[in-house]
């Protein structure tokens, strides 16, 4: 591979003397011009980066930040930022490469179908024609898509797939909630992460905390937070600006929330310190959070079959075509759940319990709140592969401890998931091999 793209770039430096030949020959006045040869920049593995790749990914971020009215960091420290990411990207490939995790082309149509849709598009070709005409390059664009939905799957198959909630996790958060201040709000959040390596010395952890600093600084002296976060901050989010969203306190650790409640909105908490990393977290906006006195709550049960590099699309949705068929005449939903469903409710008969509004995901809510009591769904199709859904009862209820317990594990699983994926690909980076070309 490595020798591969070696030769690649080698081929494209003489496609460049080609081209500035032939330009030469058209107008003399080129050759005043200086002509930049491509360039290996990193080894990653047996893979490689190119300045012509650097360089294209730095244009489509510049734009996006001028389009997000964020103000460009310095460019020594957006080239930095860009280019870790580019390695962390190639590594994530790379290891969907080798595991046999890969999303084929009928299943990338259909995501992007869905993104069209999200964006209210009625078709894919005219969401591809907005595209053209914002300048960006379809082809390119797909490839992104691609990238970050293996990005996902690895995500779910390497850490989500290995988190465990225990109840007296859920015990401490809620009594903690109990405690808290402000807990009626959501707050509007935008954060600056700077990791600390895995078992790092005591110099190295002094060099992040002094990479916080510096960011605080910068920002205590006027700097925009985005601008700031694009250029320092090691989140995924970081290109963004760093914006995480509205958060209700029940979604926000401990340590921010200690430094929130002091703080106004446009006001940037000091540098702060957990187990693997330092975080500068900006209060961006405060609303008070209505919650729902009375829920319709709905007992709904499933089988999923899911979708993967060795089952098609057509093949799960053929599966299950055929579990419905045998329990259209009589065969038991819960034994058919019990043998086939491939989800972790297929031991309780494919029961999920009660489920509160926002549970699921969209298509899958969608079709179950379509159905009557005890009616059973059509082939529903979600990013997890194909569900048949059945209602078993609704009922209007407040909101219970047994839901205060769902949401509790929910958040928990939430932190922990961001932290396992940030410890993940940091191991994954102190693994590979990346040699640095000047």
């Amino acid at each position: 591979m490595l020798r591969k793209k070696m030769v690649l770039a080698l081929m494209l430096c003489l496609v460049c003397v080609i081209s500035a030949q032939a330009a030469e020959l058209k107008n003399p006045a080129a050759k005043t011009g200086v002509m930049e040869i491509d360039r290996i920049v990193v080894v990653v593995n047996d893979d490689v980066i190119t300045r012509h790749e650097l360089n294209e990914r730095l244009a489509t971020v510049r734009q996006q930040l001028k389009k997000q009215g964020t103000a460009l960091p310095a460019p020594e420290e957006l080239e930095k930022q860009v280019l870790e990411r580019m390695i962390m990207d190639l590594l994530q490939l790379q290891l969907a490469k080798e595991t046999g995790v890969r999303i084929d082309d009928a299943q990338l149509d259909k995501a992007l179908g869905r993104i069209a849709q999200q964006n209210n598009f009625a078709s894919l070709s005219e969401f591809r024609t907005k595209l053209a005409k914002d300048g960006v390059d379809f082809k390119k664009f797909r490839e992104e898509i691609r990238g970050e939905i293996i990005s996902a799957r690895l995500r779910e198959r390497e850490v989500e797939s290995r988190l465990v909630v225990s109840d007296s996790e859920i015990d401490n958060f809620l009594i903690n909630q109990e405690k808290q201040a402000g807990k009626g709000e959501e707050l509007e959040l935008a954060h600056i992460l700077v990791v600390v390596p895995e078992q790092a010395s005591a110099d190295k952890i002094q060099t992040s905390k002094m990479r916080a600093e510096q960011a605080l600084a910068q920002l205590r002296s006027g700097s925009k937070f985005a601008q700031v976060a694009a250029g320092f901050s090691d989140a995924q989010d970081a290109l963004q600006g760093g914006n995480i969203g509205w958060r209700s306190a029940d979604r926000i650790p401990a340590i921010f929330m200690e430094a929130l409640q002091k703080m106004q909105p446009g006001e940037i908490s000091p540098v702060l310190r957990s187990p693997n990393a330092f975080h500068i977290i900006k209060l961006v906006n405060r609303r008070s959070k209505d919650e729902p006195v009375v829920i319709t709550q709905t007992h709904v049960r499933h089988i999923l079959i899911k979708t993967s590099e060795l089952v098609s699309e057509s093949e799960a949705k053929n599966r299950l075509a055929e579990i419905k068929k045998r329990i259209e005449g009589g065969a038991s939903f819960a034994e058919e759940a019990k043998v086939y469903s491939e989800d972790g409710s297929a031991t309780q008969g494919g029961d999920l319990g009660w489920a509160a509004p926002g549970m699921f995901v969209p298509e899958f809510e969608k079709a179950m709140n379509a159905l009557q009591t005890g009616q059973m769904s059509g082939l529903v199709q979600s990013e997890f592969g194909w569900h048949l859904i059945q209602v078993l009862e609704r009922r209007n209820a407040d909101v219970s401890i047994e839901q205060k317990r769902q949401r509790a594990s929910k958040a928990i699983r939430g932190f922990k998931s961001d932290e396992a994926y940030q410890d993940w690909l940091r191991q994954l980076r102190d693994r590979a091999f990346v040699e640095y070309r000047k």
